[in-house]
């Protein structure tokens, strides 16, 4: 089969289009026939080598992928040869531990990464445990099912599950150009939120706006704070859906209101934060974090974008080839949205 392999750590060059062997699946495993696969901004970390543990090169990439069932493992009785399916982000979770039982496969001890600890879905074919597919019904097209885990289902964790955001409340995403941005200003607004939208690119606004954030702040010099503030009642803002990290951290901290959630989803740099502490429990505010989508998370991102309450936003199609060009566009900010490789 045809993959684009990452050989080490490195610059765009060290991404290279091959012939590799079909991947053997075990007894719990599924084979599928990959038909889109998402670019996320983890992917150039895991490339450039910010993201080191857990990871062995040579690599395929990519953990966001949708396709047809090709082959089935002997013990796989869920699925079977021809089935439509989505992909979460991880596979080999055990099932067993308190974590898989209470719906939170991606703390599992044992889960391991597509495109991190696992080879990914840069390839025309990938292989993954059962429990981490679930069907996609007719109405959703296979490259609007290769994002719904990673790109809307991170979101729907954060915004939804972690950071309880409630009807009436003012809701900061930052980043919000961005394959998760976009998402999480549509997540935000299904949960009644009123949202800011943060974002260094004056291009990314129209579409920021067009998909439901209520006011767009862009701060090209990265202060936004006293704005965001002004905007959200001169008090800040109740909820935090960070999809930055470092480069973003102290100004969106200085945005939050008395009893705010920040919510942790990205980090683009891998750089740092030094804060004080006191900034959080003086004003009652929670800092927390999500790894990535349940199997229960991506069902129901699969019956919003079914319904059509949430919209994946898919701006730009390349080749698989075009991985290099497309990594480097992501690094210079030159992409909205989500982007896909077609295999």
């Amino acid at each position: 089969m045809r993959a684009m392999v990452t050989d080490h750590p490195g610059d765009y060059d060290v991404m290279h289009v091959r012939d590799v062997a079909v991947p053997t699946i075990g007894p719990r495993e599924v084979l599928v026939r990959n038909y889109a696969s998402g670019v996320c901004y983890h992917d150039h970390l895991i490339r450039v080598g910010v993201m080191k543990r857990g990871i062995t090169f040579p690599l395929i990439l990519g953990h966001e992928g949708a396709g047809i069932v090709q082959e089935v493992g002997a013990a796989v009785r869920s699925l079977r040869r021809g089935d439509r399916v989505a992909c979460t982000q991880w596979t080999e979770n055990c099932g067993l531990c308190r974590y898989c039982r209470t719906n939170r496969e991606p703390l599992c001890s044992e889960r391991k990464f597509f495109g991190h600890d696992r080879d990914g879905t840069y390839a025309e074919l990938f292989k993954i445990q059962e429990d981490s597919l679930l069907p996609l019904p007719a109405e959703i097209s296979f490259e609007e099912g290769a994002i719904l885990s990673c790109a809307i289902g991170t979101v729907l964790a954060a915004l939804r599950d972690v950071g309880r955001t409630q009807a009436g409340e003012y809701a900061l995403v930052t980043g919000a150009g961005g394959g998760l941005g976009v998402h999480a200003v549509q997540m935000a607004r299904l949960c009644g939120a009123t949202v800011i939208a943060q974002t260094t690119s004056p291009e990314k606004a129209k579409l920021i706006r067009e998909v439901g954030a209520d006011e767009v702040v862009v701060a090209r010099d990265g202060k936004f704070a006293d704005e965001v503030r002004r905007l959200a009642r001169g008090e800040g803002v109740d909820v935090v859906c960070d999809n930055v990290g470092a480069p973003v951290f102290q100004e969106a901290l200085r945005a939050t209101a008395r009893g705010a959630r920040y919510v942790l989803v990205g980090e683009l740099t891998g750089e740092t934060v030094t804060f004080n502490t006191a900034r959080l429990f003086l004003k009652g505010v929670s800092l927390l974090s999500t790894t990535s989508t349940s199997r229960a998370q991506l069902a129901d991102v699969i019956e919003l974008v079914r319904a059509r309450k949430l919209r994946p936003i898919i701006t730009e199609r390349f080749p698989l080839e075009a991985a290099p060009r497309v990594h480097r566009l992501m690094v210079d900010r030159k992409l909205s949205g989500r982007v896909l490789l077609v295999p």
